[in-house]
């Protein structure tokens, strides 16, 4: 079947998002080892991205760890740094399928504060067909049931959406449910996936 809608994680895949990179710069390798090692920094995030409020899980986190108040208040602070920085080659294919006339989602397990921060800051967010952001709808993938909105929302068949995540499990639940899928490794191999397809020269 012919592709209708072409569907883009964010993280790593249009933004960076790398935390132990960004606290690597900032605090040094050991300091950050210690940080990730004491607190469940990816957890946390898991929350907001579920739809939990973004400064009341953060106070929450800077309660239990007394200790890491310093480095978590800049987490809270600091957030829109360590979403960063965009990843200009995809943005670049993302546009190419909308001059094209290619209908163009996001799918992302992101919060809702959290993504009202990145919209001013990356001006390509605005510019989807269809936005799933996982905090609004308050499911996060790689569970089923935020897959099966997206079909639901869209109307297009499975068969029908390309979608491309850089986490294995996400794309396994997608390629499940009989989406075409691939798996985000840079932008050389997804512009050669959707070159593939026929959606782009």
């Amino acid at each position: 079947m012919a592709i209708q809608a072409v569907i883009f994680d964010i993280g790593n895949v249009l933004i960076q998002w790398q935390p132990e990179r960004y606290f690597d710069r900032v605090l040094g390798p050991d300091r950050r080892r210690a940080m990730f090692d004491a607190i469940d920094l990816h957890a946390m995030n898991d929350r907001v991205d579920q739809g939990q409020n973004f400064a009341a899980v953060m106070a929450e986190t800077i309660a239990a760890y007394p200790d890491w108040r310093a480095e978590l208040e800049h987490w809270q602070a600091h957030w829109i740094d360590i979403a960063a920085p965009e990843m200009p080659e995809s943005v670049a294919l993302l546009r190419a399928l909308r001059a094209r006339g290619v209908p163009v989602f996001a799918l992302s397990n992101f919060g809702v504060e959290t993504f009202a921060m990145a919209e001013p800051a990356y001006p390509f967010l605005t510019e989807f067909d269809r936005r799933y952001i996982s905090g609004h709808m308050r499911m996060v993938k790689p569970f089923p049931e935020i897959y099966a909105a997206v079909e639901a929302d869209c109307g297009l068949p499975p068969q029908a959406l390309l979608f491309t995540d850089d986490r294995a499990d996400n794309i396994q639940t997608a390629a499940d449910r009989g989406w075409q899928t691939h798996l985000f490794d840079g932008a050389a191999g997804w512009h050669a996936c959707l070159r593939d397809h026929g959606l782009l020269p």
